[in-house]
């Protein structure tokens, strides 16, 4: 799964969030703990990837390619799917207050607090030019803004639901885009505001990022333990984010513990490439 379906699955959350807030927490946490559990093998993979990303010289580009288009996955990866990291810890986030629990919120910021470590690591990379060249640095750096731009369109339409500011990239700015959101639904239709801001979260991620996914495991199990913590009827309703690849995902995200056990086991062959061995490519 690559990270351009991630921002995808970021508007599901942030369209749906009502849905799950509404919805008592469940009893069992499965879900939640495949989330974490799939989280922090990703979040070492990234590191992985950033620690060897700083012992690369890249002054022959043709002979560094293959290494680079792996590192740049990753750090695409990092950027790109702190929008779904934010979004959905501010729906967990707003559903524990909404039913005065704390059944997910401990865990949802303790994903995010990791999510934004690797996050700051990644911009050390960035602004001391670490194993990779300006020009890759400002495309990057590119990328990384248009991220943190839809991060809190997406937050603002959540401010109906709670307080979720602090998850924002730019306070100011969610909040600005909630008080727009709010003219515009208010006009004759205006309900169809909301559904033409999803379908330009999905234009504006479709180029300018790698070929390659970093994690697709990761990332797909990720996403069936979001979904997983969804109402059924989400997926039995037509919009712009149904499709069979989601639905499978919900329907998969099962048997939360052996995944955990199965993410946790040491893999040779997973992860970000060692200084030692040359990076293969995956395929998405």
């Amino acid at each position: 799964m690559h990270a351009r379906e991630l921002v995808e699955v970021a508007g599901l959350v942030a369209s749906n969030g009502p849905l799950l807030v509404a919805a008592a927490p469940q009893k069992s946490s499965a879900y939640l703990e495949q989330y974490w559990a799939t989280s922090r093998y990703r979040f070492e993979s990234w590191n992985r990837t950033l620690k060897y990303c700083a012992t690369l010289s890249l002054e022959d580009p043709c002979e560094e390619f293959d290494k680079w288009v792996e590192i740049r996955a990753a750090l695409d990866e990092i950027f790109t799917s702190e929008m779904l990291t934010r979004v959905w810890t501010a729906v967990l986030v707003a559903r524990d207050r909404h039913w005065r629990s704390d059944a997910a919120e401990p865990l949802a910021r303790n994903v995010l607090a990791a999510h934004l470590e690797s996050r700051q690591r990644a911009l050390a990379i960035l602004l001391n030019a670490e194993g990779c060249s300006p020009a890759q640095a400002v495309a990057l750096n590119r990328l990384r803004r248009r991220v943190e731009r839809w991060t809190d369109v997406l937050l603002g339409g959540l401010l109906n639901l709670w307080d979720v500011l602090e998850f924002a990239i730019e306070p100011q700015r969610a909040a600005d885009f909630a008080t727009d959101l709010a003219r515009q639904r208010s006009h004759p239709g205006g309900q169809q505001a909301w559904q033409l801001t999803l379908i330009s979260l999905r234009n504006a991620f479709q180029t300018g990022l790698s070929p390659i996914a970093a994690n697709p495991d990761a990332n797909a199990r990720i996403t069936a333990s979001i979904l997983g913590c969804f109402p059924g009827e989400l997926f039995d309703s037509t919009g712009i984010f149904k499709s069979l690849w989601l639905m499978r995902l919900a329907a998969n995200a099962s048997d939360a513990q052996g995944m955990i056990s199965d993410l946790l086991r040491p893999n040779p062959h997973s992860g970000a490439p060692s200084p030692t061995a040359r990076p293969h490519r995956r395929r998405i």
